[in-house]
């Protein structure tokens, strides 16, 4: 978990430096610029969980896939939802993603932990000794 949150905290950190390059600097529409700083930190927690966290050797075409419907799930429900929804009622863009990462750190842990990064082959039966 400690490993967990210090990838994420960096790719965190990444997130918001693209957040406000693009929409603080750039001038770039919120949604945009959330979209663009998510999919960009997201790739990096990836790599950096697989290789330094998780350490996982499972073929990596199947987790790519359950981690793509994980972000997925979690851009729309909380990225947006919590994120750009508070925007949306005057909480300043920087602020309302802090509070979104808080709920998509719980999230992503669990889902990573148990369904991302689990290696399948060892949930087969064993046989009877």
């Amino acid at each position: 978990m400690i490993g967990f949150c210090v990838i994420n905290g960096f790719t965190f950190g990444v997130d918001l430096a693209l957040i406000g390059l693009f929409h603080g600097w750039l001038d770039w529409p919120v949604w945009l610029a959330i979209s663009i700083s998510y999919v960009s930190a997201f790739g990096l927690s990836f790599v950096l969980n697989r290789w330094l966290n998780f350490r996982s050797h499972a073929p990596v075409y199947s987790q790519v896939g359950w981690y793509v419907a994980a972000i997925a799930v979690n851009y729309f429900a909380i990225v947006l939802g919590i994120g750009a929804g508070l925007t949306t009622v005057g909480v300043y863009y920087q602020l309302s993603r802090i509070l979104a990462g808080a709920c998509e750190g719980v999230f992503m842990y669990c889902v990573l932990r148990w369904v991302v990064f689990t290696d399948r082959r060892d949930r087969r039966p064993r046989p009877a000794a």
